[in-house]
């Protein structure tokens, strides 16, 4: 790696603009900010053809960043750096939210570490190159290798262009999350590990570092209640325990309930104290089905990218960071797919203070070979110690279809034994929760079968579904590429039962417009409440992102034209389940000429059974589809929705409208609640014109 050093006799001491960029503290569920330092803003930056500033935590792609240039493969940053006077006599640990690819730290020219993996966080212990109090020149040379295809980089673009180019987005190299000091005690806890899962205790596990680790007392304590419990470390720094609660209160998206653990190494006043985050959360299959807190749980989700417009895969600051987990619980969605990323512990921590499930997965690399395997698992530790904490996160993915496996599981036993063999570390790592091996394809050993079909058809999407639930069939057709279609299995070894794992749809949607994908949204989202066997979906995808528009919201977060769809509806705890085949986007049905008749079905996923009517008024095209009707033109006779079973069908009847127009759906319980909303679009589907077309065509 070629290092860039400055001959300048100065570097920038301190960011000079007016604010600096996320100022807040990065780690709320590992807090030490009662003494810390950010160090984003302004430092000096030099690259091939660029010398001058640059914005942290900004990757140097972006316009946020001040340098907006792609395809530098290294570049120094350089800034001064003092710690403060009061820190004096404690420890100072350097950290890095994260920095792709390969870092090399340096202080005052002496290298205090590498770092290799451009998502996982990591720090070095610097007391014994600063003072605080002085000035010190801190350097980060960064590598960024263009070709990306034998290191983990999620949906970063490469060169040369590897197989998912026409999924993948500008790249993010630097730094690109928050760098900052902390002081902490001369022996100190690297590492907090808090699990929950018991529901009646959390238990403890921590690694120490510092002056005198070996045998350390640790002192535990959980804040509010004070319960605590007194530990010795091992002669190796390691400590564990277990604090059982007296009154347990277990997190759940309803009520998600947060513990603060306080955990305190040494005595006097060079003890360190950290606080942690966790809750009282058990999520588990048993069989086919979910339970999160041994109640039954369906999954409906959404993948989430986490890029932003100007920043790419950082966001701007945090109340835009953590909009997106309000803008999907707004669409109706209890679970986040945040995909082939690490994204920010604040994020994290944001999700466990609100509620929302999190599938959490890493970036995968591109081509097979033993160098991708091994930069593959190597993140895996980091994964687990950074983020293993939090209530939120249920489901650990590991690889995605096949990225990094050459799509070839089924066809090379070595890609087979890569997914078995990460499956194995991780569950070592982390047994606390269900992992997925291979996202969307051909498993061979995983704790859910999960599948990513896209089908522009609805009545094959219909047809399918059904035999998948059934049993009958085990593929699906995957499109690859305009000239490269395979058909993908969900299983690729006769280990992995046919029966007697829960399934999910973990990626679907279709549609070449927002009104399409909308009208593709209800339909197909309908199909997959209306088989009981299925344990949940993700729909892909919550925000557009550069040129892919698949997103329900634009880049920025706008909603996009409809066509009256609320996916707020499509998404509800409660739905109607419709026995039509609609035809086309905007003509769900052709005007009928007679009474209109067909039967329908309840889906409801609430805790006790649920009864009701539902109701059906002809209104002009484009009404809302949640204007309130005071008399409805027809309604069916009483159902009832036992949770988690389809109801039978009822029939309901409608007069004919006098020609175009939306007819409107609702279902009341018996206290006149409405609970599930749907609605049909009746208009004329004009034929297309071919006029002057080839012959043949």
């Amino acid at each position: 790696m070629t290092v860039f050093r400055s001959e300048a006799a100065t570097f920038r001491a301190a960011d000079d603009s007016p604010t600096v960029p996320r100022p807040e503290y990065p780690r709320p569920d590992r807090d030490r900010s009662d003494r810390w330092l950010n160090l984003n803003g302004r430092w000096d930056f030099r690259a091939d053809g660029y010398e001058g500033p640059i914005t942290v935590p900004f990757a140097w792609e972006t316009p946020a960043s001040g340098v907006h240039r792609t395809w530098l493969e290294e570049g120094v940053y350089r800034r001064a750096v003092i710690p403060p006077t009061a820190w004096t006599g404690a420890r100072v640990v350097l950290c890095f939210g994260a920095v792709h690819h390969r870092a090399v730290v340096r202080i005052d020219g002496v290298v205090v570490g590498e770092h290799v993996g451009g998502y996982e966080s990591f720090e070095f212990d610097v007391t014994d190159v600063v003072a605080p109090g002085e000035t010190h020149d801190l350097e980060v040379a960064v590598m960024a290798p263009a070709d990306k295809r034998a290191i983990a980089h999620g949906k970063q673009r490469s060169i040369p262009r590897d197989d998912y180019d026409g999924v993948a987005f500008t790249p993010t190299s630097g730094i690109w999350q928050t760098v900052w000091l902390e002081a902490r005690g001369r022996t100190y806890s690297r590492s907090v590990a808090l699990r929950g899962d018991s529901l009646t205790g959390i238990d403890v596990t921590a690694e120490l570092a510092g002056d005198a680790p070996g045998n350390a007392p640790v002192t535990v304590t959980v804040l509010g209640s004070g319960e605590t419990v007194h530990l010795t470390a091992d002669e190796h720094g390691h400590v564990s325990g277990r604090i059982d609660l007296d009154q347990p209160v277990t997190w759940t998206p309803e009520r998600p309930h947060l513990y603060e653990v306080a955990v305190r190494t040494g005595d006097g006043d060079g003890a360190d104290r950290v606080v942690a985050t966790t809750g009282l959360r058990r999520f588990e299959t048993r069989g086919e089905q979910l339970y999160l807190n041994g109640k039954r749980c369906y999954l409906r989700g959404v993948l989430d990218q986490g890029y932003w417009p100007g920043t790419g895969l950082t966001a701007a600051d945090a109340p835009t960071l953590f909009r997106d987990l309000a803008l999907a619980r707004e669409l109706g969605y209890n679970l986040v797919r945040k995909h082939l990323k690490f994204e920010e512990p604040l994020w994290l921590h944001e999700a466990d203070r609100t509620g929302m499930l999190v599938w959490a997965e890493p970036p995968n690399p591109s081509r097979f070979s033993a160098e991708a395997v091994h930069a593959f698992e190597a993140q895996l530790p980091g994964m687990v110690e950074r983020d293993g904490n939090h209530p939120s996160i249920v489901i650990w993915g590991l690889y995605n279809e096949e990225w990094g496996l050459d799509w070839n599981i089924p066809g090379s036993a070595k890609c087979r034994e890569a997914a078995v063999r990460a499956y194995d570390l991780l569950r070592e790592l982390d047994g606390s929760r269900p992992i997925v091996e291979n996202s969307g394809w051909s498993h061979v050993v995983t704790d859910l079968v999960d599948w990513h079909y896209y089908e522009p058809d609805v009545g094959e999407w219909k047809h399918a579904l059904a035999r998948m639930a059934a049993g009958e069939q085990e593929t699906f057709p995957v499109r690859l590429g305009p000239d490269f279609t395979v058909d993908k299995s969900l299983y690729a070894s006769s280990a992995v039962p046919r029966r007697g794992l829960p399934i999910i749809n973990s990626e679907y949607g279709e549609g070449a417009t927002s009104l399409e994908r909308a009208w593709q949204l209800r339909w197909q989202t309908q199909e997959l409440r209306r088989q009981d066997r299925f344990a949940g979906y993700v729909y892909t995808e919550l925000a557009d992102v550069e040129h892919e528009a698949a997103g329900l919201l634009d880049a920025e977060r706008r909603p996009k034209d409809w066509g009256g769809c609320i996916p707020a509806f499509v998404n509800a705890e409660t739905v109607l389940v419709l026995d039509i085949v609609p035809r086309v986007a905007g003509a769900d049905i052709e005007p009928p000429t007679d009474t209109f008749q067909f039967d329908l079905h309840v889906s409801h996923h609430g805790r006790a059974p649920l009864s009701g009517v539902v109701h059906a008024a002809w209104v002009a095209s484009g009404t809302p589809v949640d204007r309130v009707v005071d008399h409805p033109q027809a309604s069916t006779a009483p159902v009832t929705a036992e949770p988690f079973l389809l109801s039978p069908a009822v029939t309901i009847a409608v007069p004919p409208p006098a020609g175009p127009a939306r007819l409107l759906l609702w279902l009341t319980d018996t206290d006149g609640r409405v609970r599930a909303r749907s609605f049909l679009d009746a208009a004329e589907v004009e034929q297309p014109n071919r006029a002057g077309a080839r012959p043949g065509e």
